[in-house]
């Protein structure tokens, strides 16, 4: 009887065994890699599979998800003899599960190395000044390399990004000078077209003020030559009027008479005012005249007299 149960639990324990070898669950975006007697035989994809126990193995699972691989910080040197240290960051994707096994011993340390040295090479290609301009194309010289060389090994470089270009400590403080150099410049720049701006606009002021204070004093001159022109006009009609008016009185009986009456007073009266704003009195170089004058008043009066009694 004891043998019996011996018996029975040995064969459950190899029933185990046997299940436990046979029984195979792959897990959802992961493919494994199954070897008959060292010999690869097929590729299992997700889910439940029964292998052939003492025969076929699990020799490598791959997981079909994108990676990320850190790049270990290198030195490379630039076109112009400057050494700086790079570090990066890789992203791929096993895409033949059988090529990555079989294809090289360890596609990440692979992969890992080919970034480095087509880094370095590219950088070798540029200057220190084009290094951190040109991010875009290094990233894509790296990838495009390393997509050519690793078709064979089952993996999809999908992109590689620089993370940090630290350059020598003298090459940064050379490099602070000439952007506060740059700043500089371009604050004077700045200046100086600002200064040359505002000096535009103030000429551009004091010629717009010129030229409206020389239409004022134009238009000035031209009211003033036209209020002139219409005194003269005014002046003259007025003139004009009384010469019309006098020579009308003169027509007239007695208009003579009078006017000689006129004038020998107006002369009396300015010859008066000359005796008395002078000490020295002025006299006449012909005294004759002043008493003809006197007589021609005396006449013109007895004349008038003469004319008033008779009205």
């Amino acid at each position: 009887m004891d043998n019996v149960l011996i018996g029975v639990v040995a064969l459950v324990v190899f029933a185990i065994v046997i299940l436990v070898k046979t029984a195979v669950v792959v897990d959802q975006q992961y493919e494994y890699v199954i070897e008959r007697l060292g010999k690869y035989r097929t590729t299992l994809e997700a889910g439940f599979h029964i292998l052939i126990p003492f025969f076929d193995k699990v020799a490598y699972k791959r997981s079909l998800k994108e990676e990320s691989i850190d790049i270990p910080a290198q030195t490379c040197i630039t076109a112009d003899n400057v050494s700086m240290e790079i570090d990066g960051c890789l992203y791929l994707q096993v895409v033949n599960s059988r090529l990555s096994a079989y294809g090289i011993d360890n596609y990440h340390f692979a992969v890992a190395q080919l970034a480095q040295t087509s880094l370095r090479s590219a950088i070798g290609k540029i200057s220190l000044d084009n290094t951190f301009e040109a991010r875009e194309n290094l990233n894509r010289q790296v990838v495009e390399a390393l997509d050519e060389a690793s078709q064979n090994w089952g993996v999809k470089v999908l992109r590689y990004e620089i993370k940090d270009i630290q350059p020598p400590r003298s090459v940064l403080e050379a490099m602070e000078k000439q952007m506060k150099a740059e700043r500089e410049k371009r604050a004077e720049i700045a200046k100086s077209e600002g200064e040359r701006q505002a000096m535009i606009n103030r000429a551009e002021g004091e010629r717009a003020e010129a030229i409206a204070r020389s239409e004022g004093e134009k238009m000035r001159r031209i009211n003033e030559a036209e209020g002139q022109a219409q005194e003269i006009l005014k002046v003259a009609a007025a003139t004009a009027e009384g010469i019309r008016q006098v020579a009308e009185a003169l027509s007239e009986p007695g208009g003579q008479d009078a006017a000689n009456l006129e004038v020998a007073k107006k002369y009396l009266d300015q010859f008066g005012k000359l005796a008395k704003e002078n000490n020295t009195m002025i006299l006449p170089a012909n005294l004759a005249d002043v008493s003809s004058m006197v007589a021609t008043v005396m006449t013109t009066l007895e004349h008038t007299k003469k004319r008033e009694k008779a009205v």
